[in-house]
């Protein structure tokens, strides 16, 4: 055998021996990405609940789907929650603050208070929410002559309970600067001290029952970006602290 055609024979050797280590290595890849592909599962249902709550907050609905995990179960489940600019309550009312919240509506709808005040929950208790122009003029901290007729009716309400009384004071986020109020924080705590001083001083009102906070611009209701929303976010809470409540009626949510 001439040694050209040996060498002809060597090389065919050597190529067969290259493709069959290529033919494993592409078997080896095969096999992994179908072991891959039979780890994963598309839930359709899954994929289009987490759609559907993208889609909610993207365009910011009321009803938000919210997908959760349950561990004990491995699936997901639906929830619907409320938008937080829309929900009255952290949680269904139940126990004390239930009774006290039915009681403090029937007093409102009896007394035709409805246009001077609102009435909500958080999870430290009933809240009356008084609208700052019915109290007092802008950038002040002295009563309204008329806005005591409000306090004085206010006064009966809240010695129907022996409850703790917070009055907080909330501004909105226009700074303010003068002698009296050197900003927003001065001015909240103010009015909500001088309403606890009215309900004390002038109504009688048992002193350790009450307490003072001023919250000046940083819990609003709604944002600070037209005149109508800093109206509203202008205003004085009357809270009636609940036992549900009672370990964080000095905290909010």
């Amino acid at each position: 055998m001439s040694r050209r055609k040996k060498n002809l024979e060597e090389k065919k050797a050597g190529s067969s021996n290259w493709m069959t280590t290529f033919s494993d290595l592409m078997t080896l890849l095969l096999t992994f990405f179908v072991l891959l592909y039979s780890f994963s599962s598309v839930d359709a249902q899954k994929f289009k609940n987490m759609a559907n709550a993208l889609q909610s907050i993207l365009t910011g609905q009321n009803n938000i789907a919210i997908l959760e995990s349950d561990p004990s179960s491995g699936e997901g489940s639906v929830e619907k929650v409320q938008n937080p600019k829309n929900q009255q309550s952290s949680s269904p009312l139940e126990g004390e603050t239930k009774k006290i919240y039915q009681k403090v509506k029937e007093f409102i709808e009896k007394e035709n208070l409805g246009a001077e005040v609102t009435l909500r929950t958080d999870r430290r208790g009933v809240i009356i929410e008084i609208k700052e122009n019915i109290l007092f003029d802008s950038g002040k901290a002295k009563l309204k002559p008329e806005s005591m007729a409000l306090l004085d009716k206010l006064t009966n309400l809240i010695n129907e309970f022996e409850n703790e009384i917070i009055v907080e004071g909330h501004t909105d986020n226009v700074p303010i600067f003068n002698e009296e109020f050197p900003s927003n924080w001065e001015l909240s705590v103010t009015r909500a001290t001088t309403v606890v001083r009215y309900f004390t001083e002038q109504k009688k009102v048992e002193p350790k029952r009450l307490s003072a906070a001023g919250y000046g611009e940083y819990y609003p209701i709604v944002p600070n970006d037209n005149a109508e929303n800093r109206a509203l976010n202008r205003r004085v809470n009357i809270l009636i602290v609940t036992s549900e409540g009672g370990n964080e009626s000095g905290t909010r949510k």
